[in-house]
């Protein structure tokens, strides 16, 4: 008993010692006027990676709330997360002002990310280059004009997607995020590439992707056996596939209606310059990833709450409701280009800072009971700007939010009036990384209902 207090001790001597001089390395030697937020930075190297996994296997709001408990309602804590030295910002006040400010804060997204989205992804770029591609790309992707031209093909797919899934689960359940997963990879696909779409295996992009969002987040290791080695490799072979068609456009001519990846090919600037391959396949690759997966998580989240709470089918603002409720992306990342002071505190330049979308839709003092589905509550909402960030704020808002919206909205519209859901495991656990899910994938049965 002697020797194990003894160690016990010892353990928590070290233990105290070792993150001090951590604490010290990161904070003890920033000299400005106003402070560092309040917060830890964990263990050297980790940081507090392990205590943010542990949180997100089941309790992913844990997180943020254990912060507010040791530190208070700051609205700004101080971390160390996915590599970096980090501040923590989770109001929508600190949000909007993190988001809005491009002059004191770049994108700063983990390595991983950065390198497998490519150089040449809205991830990558300078300011000044997003503002002149997001300014010649948005008609194509989210003008009125081209979204009511994908209505009809939408219908189409969302239609035969549901056909099969009465069909094939009729033998025996299926995983629908799976199958969410293809309806919405057959959509973004058909709207990029068009009748290209035919000399692309589907399966085999599919599965591509599924290894490229692993790797995203990870560390950014390139040996066998590593998340970001075998993300890597399927970003080559995706590059390859995606240069192909593309070579395929160059050569052809059709004067039907053109895909996305054909607009692309189309655009100039003021001085008529047009986008490089490399700027058109990096977009690509970065919008079917986005486009297919949160399209397909919103759908299947949407579907779960309603079939829940069949009380609200004929509610508006579901689709507000399920963004906010599910979070799809739990955090923005930015970076500090210089030293930023907001609300009294120091976020140093270098320092990481982790817009907390997730923190934001799950605070008492914004939404009430925020646990709950309740679309009722958007009624009458007047919130801050900031308390709301499904798709994120300020100049660096995802281009797609609009169309995965209109993918939603038709495949909800479809499954209401014709189908619906049997879920095999109610109760079966949730996991959170890479996104929001059921651990079963949504096992589950479609019924076509008179």
């Amino acid at each position: 008993m002697i020797v194990g207090a003894a160690l016990l001790v010892g353990y928590g001597i070290v233990f105290g010692i070792v993150r001090r001089v951590n604490e010290w390395f990161y904070v003890g030697r920033v000299r400005t006027e106003f402070p560092v937020p309040p917060g830890d930075m964990g263990w050297p190297l980790l940081g507090n990676m392990p205590s943010f996994f542990k949180a997100f296997k089941s309790q992913p709001d844990s997180f943020i709330y254990g912060l507010h408990c040791r530190y208070g309602r700051s609205g700004m804590y101080r971390t160390h997360l996915f590599g970096s030295p980090s501040i923590i910002v989770c109001t929508p006040e600190t949000c909007r002002k993190v988001l809005t400010n491009d002059e004191q804060f770049k994108v700063g997204y983990p390595a991983s990310t950065i390198t497998l989205a490519g150089k040449r992804s809205f991830h990558g770029i300078s300011d000044a280059e997003h503002k002149r591609l997001r300014r010649l790309i948005m008609s194509p992707i989210t003008g009125h004009d081209a979204l009511s031209t994908y209505v009809g093909l939408i219908e189409e797919i969302a239609v035969k997607s549901l056909d099969e899934l009465v069909a094939n689960s009729m033998d025996a359940p299926v995983e629908l995020l799976k199958e969410m997963r293809k309806f919405a990879f057959a959509v973004i696909t058909n709207i990029f590439v068009g009748s290209d779409v035919d000399s692309v295996d589907l399966g085999l992009v599919e599965n591509l992707y599924t290894h490229l969002l692993r790797g995203m987040k990870s560390q950014p290791i390139n040996l066998p056996g590593f998340a970001f080695h075998k993300a890597l490799k399927a970003r080559n072979k995706l590059t390859n596939m995606l240069q192909a068609v593309l070579d395929r456009k160059r050569i052809s001519s059709r004067k039907t209606r053109k895909d996305m990846m054909e607009l692309l090919m189309e655009v100039k600037d003021e001085e008529g310059r047009q986008l490089e391959d490399e700027d058109i396949i990096d977009l690509l690759l970065l919008f079917l990833l986005a486009g297919h997966e949160s399209s397909a998580i919103g759908t299947l989240w949407t579907l779960i709450y309603l079939t829940q709470n069949p009380l609200l089918f004929n509610t508006a603002k579901v689709i507000d409701e399920m963004l906010r409720r599910t979070s799809i992306s739990f955090a923005n990342f930015r970076q500090a280009k210089v030293d930023v002071n907001i609300n009294g505190y120091t976020i140093p330049k270098g320092w990481k800072v982790l817009v907390w979308n997730r923190g934001v839709h799950m605070d008492p003092e914004t939404y009430i009971n925020p646990q709950e589905f309740d679309p009722s509550r958007w009624d009458n909402f007047k919130g801050k700007a900031g308390s709301f960030l499904p798709f994120g704020l300020g100049s660096r808002l995802c281009p797609g939010s609009e169309l995965a919206k209109l993918e939603i909205i038709i495949f909800l519209h479809h499954f209401l009036l014709n189908y619906r859901m049997e879920r095999i495991n109610e109760e079966c656990p949730l996991t959170y990384l890479p996104l929001p899910r059921p651990s079963d994938n949504c096992l589950a049965r479609i019924i076509r209902v008179a």
